[in-house]
Order: C-alpha cells, then sequence, then structure tokens
C-alpha cells in the first residue's frame, strides 16, 4: 500500500477515536505559523496562505465526506424513498459549502503569488465567490420556523445598534494610507455586519444547532475575506488579523454542517444571552477610541455620525418594547389543558407518528386534535370515543394523508395539503368529530380543539410540540377552533408557564406593590379619591399588570391571598392620608370569586375596623362582564357591603341593551365607563354616553369617566354630565409618596 494512502487512513482512524484531533493539530500548526509570521521570520501573506490552506483543507475533506454521503448515518441514507429525499438537502449544502471553504482557501493561497497591484482584485473575486457558495449552502440547511414580523422586527433593532458600534470601530481601525474613504466605509459596514451577525448566532438560543454554527463560521469567514481584500495594499503585519477568524470559520462551517447532517437530535435550545451582543461591541468602540487617542488621531465627520447613528435604534427599540408590554398587560392569558403526551395506546402512536414526520416531504401540515368529552366517562369509554374519532378522520381524509392515535383523548393528522387546504381539513374534522358519540348506551359529546403547524425541515419533535402548543391555544380560546402555530404564540405559552411557577409565593416574598390612580371632580379637576392597582414586581418577570396576573391566580387559587393583601395595603394607606384631615376614598378591585366567597363582607369590615377608616371611604369596585355567570350572589354580597355603609362600583360598564337592564338589579353607588363610551362632543356616539348619564341619574347612581387620556375626551365627559373622571390626562397610577405629594397641590376638603 502506498505510503501515503497510509498516511490518510491513519489520519482518519485518529479522528474516529478522537473527533477533534485533526482540528487540534490544525489550530496547534495555526498559531505557531502566526508567531513566526509576529516575528517577522516568514512573509505575512504566506502565513496567511498556509493557515488559510491547513483550515480548507481539512474543512474540505470533512465536507466532502458528508457530499458524498460517507459520513451521513446509515439509517439516513438507507431509508425509503421519503428519507432519501430529505438527506439530498444536507447533501446538497455539503456540497455547496465545500466549495466555500475550497475558494476561501484558494483565495489566501493567491495572494503571495499576486503583484501588489493585483492582490485586492484578487481577494475581492475569491470573496465574492465565496459568499455565492456559502449563501447556497446556508439557504439548503433545514431552517426553523420563521417567527412573526414583530419578533423579526425586534432583532432587527436589537441587532442595530450593536451593529453600528462595530461598523464604527472598522472604520476606526482600518488604516487609513493606501485605502480610499469610500472603500474604506464600505469595508467597514461589511465588517461590522458579519461580526454582530456571527455574535448574535453564538449568543443566541439556537447557538449549539449546526445550522447557526455553519452561519458563525460563514460570517467569520467572510470576515477574514474583507480584511484580505482591503489591507493587502497596506501590507504589514496587520494582515494577521485576517488569520484567525479565517481558520475558525471554515472549521465552525464544516463542523456545523457534519451536526445538521446527523440523524439524532439536535441540541436543546437554550437561552439567549444578551449580554455579549451589548458588552462586546461597547468595550470594542473604547479600545478602539484609546487606540485613536494614543495614536494622537481625532474623530473625523464619519466617526461622529457613524456614533449617533446608533443612537434611533436604540430609541426604536424601546418604543416597540413598550408597546408590546403595552399590549401584553391589556390582554389576560387564559389557561389550557394539559398537553398531549403522544404516547402509544395502539401500534401507530407515538413511534408511528414520528417516523411518519421524519419521512415525510417538507410540505403538509401536522394537525393535532384534543377531543375534550364534555362528560367524564370511564377510561373503557373514553377508549372507545377515541377510537370512533379516529374512524371518523380516516374516513375524511385521502389515501395520502395519515392519522395516528394519541393518548390523552386525541389524535394526529399528517396531511400533504398546502396551509388553506390543511385549514380547512381542521374545520371539517371539528365538524364531524364534535357530533355524539354512543357508547355502552350512553351519549357522548365533545369539545375538540385543533392545533396546525406546517411541516418544515427539521427535528419531528419540533413540529409535534408546534402543532401541539396551537392546540392549546386553541382550547384556551374557547375550543371548537382551529389556531396556527407561530414564534410569538410559543412565547406567551411559555411565558404562560413562566408565571404560574413564579407567581406562588409572591405576597411572603414581598414582591407585590400597589400603585394609586386619582379620581378628579370634573368641575374643578380636585381629587376625590384614588385607585388603588396592583402590580406584581418579579425579580425574574419584570412587572406584572393585572391583568396578565389575575387570570393565573385564579387557576393557581390564589387570588384570595392576593385579595386579601391588597385590600390592607389599600385601607392603610387611605388611613394615614386621612389623617392630615383629609377625606378621600379608595377603590379596590376585586374578582367575582373574591365576592362571592362566604367571609368576604365580615373580613372587609374587620380590615376598615382595624385601620379606622371610615366605610363611606371604601369603594368595592367588580367588573360588569363577569357579573352576569352569578348575579344573585353578586347581588347580595354587594347589598351586604352597602348595608355596612361601604360603597360600590361596577366597572367596565358597556351600555347595551343587557347591561342597562342588568343595571336596575345591582345595588351600586357608582358607574364606571370607559373610553369606548366616551367620545368629543359632536361625535356621533355622544348620545350613548347621554343615554348612559341619564339612565344612571335616574338610578341615583354617580358615573366615573375612566381611561381619558386626551383633552377631547375629558370634554366630551364633561359635557355628557360625567362627575368623575380618572385617566392619564388628568392624573397618572404613581406611587403613594407622588400621589401624596400630588395631593398636596389641593384644599383638604372633604367629598
Amino acid at each position: 500500500m502506498p505510503v501515503a494512502s497510509v498516511f490518510r487512513a491513519a489520519v482518519f482512524r485518529a479522528g474516529a477515536r478522537s473527533p477533534f484531533l485533526p482540528e487540534s493539530c490544525v489550530l496547534a500548526l495555526v498559531v505557531l505559523l502566526v508567531a513566526v509570521g509576529a516575528v517577522g521570520a516568514v512573509p505575512t501573506l504566506a502565513v496567511v496562505a498556509l493557515a488559510g490552506a491547513a483550515g480548507s483543507t481539512l474543512a474540505g475533506v470533512r465536507l466532502s465526506r458528508l457530499a458524498t454521503g460517507v459520513d451521513v448515518p446509515a439509517a439516513t441514507v438507507d431509508g425509503g424513498r421519503l428519507a432519501r429525499r430529505r438527506a439530498a438537502r444536507p447533501r446538497r449544502a455539503a456540497a455547496l459549502l465545500h466549495g466555500a471553504v475550497m475558494a476561501a482557501g484558494l483565495t489566501a493561497a493567491v495572494l503571495p503569488l499576486a503583484s501588489v497591484g493585483q492582490r485586492p482584485t484578487a481577494a475581492t473575486v475569491g470573496l465574492l465567490g465565496t459568499a455565492a457558495l456559502l449563501v447556497g449552502g446556508l439557504s439548503s440547511l433545514p431552517r426553523p420556523p420563521r417567527p412573526p414580523w414583530r419578533v423579526r422586527l425586534l432583532r432587527v433593532l436589537d441587532a442595530a445598534a450593536p451593529g453600528v458600534w462595530l461598523v464604527l470601530v472598522a472604520w476606526l481601525l482600518l488604516p487609513y494610507a493606501g485605502t480610499a474613504p469610500s472603500v474604506r466605509l464600505v469595508a467597514a459596514v461589511a465588517l461590522g455586519v458579519l461580526a454582530v451577525d456571527a455574535l448574535l448566532v453564538l449568543a443566541g438560543a439556537q447557538r449549539a444547532s449546526g445550522g447557526s454554527r455553519c452561519r458563525a463560521g460563514a460570517s467569520a469567514t467572510l470576515f477574514a475575506l474583507v480584511l484580505l481584500a482591503v489591507l493587502p495594499s497596506a501590507a504589514g503585519r496587520v494582515a494577521l488579523l485576517a488569520v484567525a477568524p479565517l481558520v475558525a470559520g471554515v472549521l465552525l462551517v464544516a463542523g456545523g454542517m457534519r451536526q445538521a447532517a446527523r440523524s439524532g437530535p439536535e441540541p436543546e435550545v437554550r437561552t439567549a444571552r444578551s449580554w455579549p451582543v451589548v458588552v462586546v461591541p461597547a468595550a470594542a468602540v473604547v479600545l478602539a477610541v484609546v487606540h485613536q487617542v494614543q495614536a494622537g488621531l481625532l474623530l473625523d465627520n464619519t466617526a461622529v455620525l457613524l456614533a449617533l447613528a446608533a443612537v434611533p435604534p436604540l430609541v426604536a427599540r424601546e418604543l416597540v418594547r413598550g408597546a408590546q408590554e403595552a399590549t401584553a398587560s391589556a390582554e389576560p392569558a387564559p389557561p389550557g389543558p394539559e398537553p398531549v403526551t403522544a404516547e402509544s395506546r395502539g401500534p401507530d402512536g407515538r413511534a408511528g407518528l414520528l417516523r411518519a414526520l421524519a419521512a415525510w416531504p417538507d410540505q403538509g401540515a401536522l394537525l393535532v386534535v384534543d377531543l375534550h368529552l364534555t362528560e367524564l366517562p370511564g377510561v373503557a369509554l373514553r377508549d372507545d370515543v377515541a377510537a370512533g374519532a379516529v374512524r371518523r378522520a380516516r374516513a375524511m381524509v385521502t389515501a395520502d394523508d395519515e392519522v395516528f392515535d394519541l393518548s390523552g383523548g386525541g389524535l394526529a393528522v399528517v396531511t400533504g395539503s398546502g396551509p388553506m387546504m390543511a385549514y380547512a381539513l381542521g374545520s371539517r374534522l371539528i365538524t364531524e368529530l364534535r357530533r355524539p358519540y354512543e357508547v355502552a348506551g350512553a351519549v357522548l359529546r365533545s369539545r375538540p380543539s385543533v392545533g396546525l403547524a406546517e411541516l418544515a425541515p427539521g427535528r419531528p419533535e419540533d413540529v409535534l410540540r408546534q402543532a401541539d402548543l396551537a392546540r392549546r391555544r386553541a382550547a384556551q380560546l374557547g375550543r371548537e377552533r382551529v389556531e396556527w402555530y407561530d414564534a410569538y404564540l410559543e412565547e406567551q405559552l411559555v411565558r404562560r408557564l413562566d408565571l404560574e411557577r413564579e407567581l406562588p409565593g409572591a405576597v411572603a416574598r414581598g414582591e407585590l406593590d400597589l400603585v394609586f390612580q386619582p379620581v378628579v371632580d370634573l368641575a374643578d379637576r380636585s381629587p376625590v379619591g384614588t385607585e388603588a392597582l396592583l402590580r406584581w414586581r418579579s425579580p425574574v418577570l419584570g412587572t406584572v399588570f393585572p391583568a396578565e396576573l389575575l387570570p393565573v391566580a385564579e387557576d393557581l387559587d390564589i387570588v384570595g391571598e392576593l385579595g386579601v393583601w391588597v385590600l390592607d395595603r389599600a385601607c392603610r394607606q387611605v388611613a394615614h392620608w386621612s389623617g392630615g384631615g383629609r377625606r378621600l376614598w379608595m377603590s379596590i378591585n376585586v374578582t367575582t370569586r373574591e365576592l362571592t366567597s362566604p367571609d368576604f363582607v365580615p373580613r372587609t369590615a374587620a380590615v376598615l375596623d382595624a385601620y379606622g377608616v371610615a366605610p363611606d371611604q371604601l369603594v368595592v369596585e367588580v367588573a360588569e362582564p363577569r357579573v352576569g355567570a352569578e348575579l344573585s350572589t353578586v347581588v347580595a354580597r354587594l347589598a351586604g357591603l352597602r348595608s355596612m355603609g361601604i360603597r360600590t362600583a361596577l366597572d367596565d360598564f358597556r351600555a347595551a341593551h343587557a347591561s342597562l337592564a342588568q343595571l336596575r338589579r345591582l345595588p351600586i353607588d357608582l358607574l364606571k365607563v370607559g373610553p369606548e363610551s366616551v367620545v368629543p362632543s359632536g361625535d356621533p356616539a355622544g348620545p350613548l354616553l347621554d343615554v348612559v348619564v341619564t339612565v344612571a341619574d335616574r338610578l341615583g347612581l354617580e358615573v366615573v369617566a375612566e381611561g381619558l387620556e386626551s383633552a377631547h375626551q375629558v370634554d366630551g365627559a364633561q359635557r355628557a354630565g360625567c362627575r368623575y373622571g380618572q385617566g392619564f390626562e388628568l392624573a397618572r397610577p404613581a406611587t403613594a409618596e407622588r400621589v401624596e405629594a400630588y395631593l398636596e397641590e389641593f384644599p383638604s376638603t372633604p367629598r
């Protein structure tokens, strides 16, 4: 056997025993070459050429074996026709990436052979060719589902300021001599974009995946080639800066491609690291500026403009995040059922479903159905209903679609139809599966929920998880509906799980807080009372508002604990304010569950007595939309409060016919109408508020217009006859200390 063949065989055997041994040898060689080049023993470009050749050769060998199927697991290569089709994409990606790393190595190798005038052109041609092959290879890799536009916008804004900082660093550090300003600026922009892209990928939640490592390696490789394209005319040892990103980049591309081609599961999603994206660019800017100062150079106009260009993205990011937090705080997060476990109840349960997803082409959809029986039959009857549901589903789908029986009262359908047809199939499934089931003499009914996820390259478990998350969302929204999966939905559900984990014990840990929003007399704008608003200052989740907090508390059955804390703190605060001769009322919001508890009235009386607060200084508010379910009990509790002198209010009143009829039955003192009923004078909807005020006057109620956020709304409420007003235009929610300072501006007159 020839000596060369023996050597190659020995290297491959060593690599099989220790997968990182060849990479370690190459890196050791590169370090030695850089050291020799740094002392001037070897020309700089020769070091770049040798190091690039070593890294590209090893990466090329790795990728060529993947492209030809040598290193692809047998389970992938020897599968059926569909499995072979799925395996073709990684092999195509490996072939393109193989061409890219070889082009990068060739570019570094030809630079010492080219004349000084030809080097920039040679480096630029190699850069463009390598970039085209890298884009083609990365496009052929499996990609995660595309997130919604809100998530993409935030990612762009998060990357914009660090990217501008890195562009500034490149502008400051690139050599001035021998480089046209326009070329230098283009190079600085390219270097900054590539650097921030690699940084975002390596700090992101998917940083351990093969695709992410390929992308980071591609950015590092192109970063090195941009340096070589702009630096050769300046020569000098500064070109050694291209060695590390070039070698590390091609090796990352090969290692990431090898990981992406494996049939085993990808690493779990990790928590994204935000600090490197902020700290690394900021530190680089500081070091670059210090270098400029030490070199006796002043910042030019371009550097100043680049520094200022980082400000707008920061402002835009905070505005977008603030808008999303405000939207999230206004949307409740209702609970869902336990997730479908997809464990086998028969020969076609979890293993069959995952095999089908793995072999299915990268088009179509997965539908996960939860039956949700309205009755609670025994296990045997539930199994019979599930079997009947599977038979009905199989009778509806096409011959190419597959139906799988899942444990937990559900089923799954894998279809090759496009998104619209898959959604229509989900709607038909709901209609068919909610028909009654006759089992063992009993008639059982279900309220199915369907979650839908598009099939995409990646792990079958991910597609199943996405469809099940969408199914949970459908159940949360009332069942008997179809919901699509998107990344924003997953963020909401993860947020819900975080809330459920962190909320228990928040009272004991001292994490709850109250802010107070004044209620004013619209005639003279003087305060007459305040409303206590609950905030959860979680050290993990940040500030959580009631709209998001209370649904979780109700599901965890701790809303009573929160209500006790709010009542105690609110009464203590109004007692403190009353000590100075000021007589204000304090409003607290209670849920229907709190109000209807048997001990609510006596417990409220005990707290008032403990702090010496007059009963008429407390206003108990209950939301109108939730009163109807337990109207008789709510009426009794409100009557009990009024008999003690405690005032009561109906919050979130909607001027519908049913609401007006219900209003006559409720023993209340105050009626709070929202901004949708408060309109400027002359608006066609103006008479609606006039009707509400007229009815309230006849019933002896005082109207509080809440949510007033503009002078026009305040004017409309006052013209309609509302006595009191509340909203940002009049006074914003604030801490007790700030509200107390606000109250000092007004004379203390009883109300």
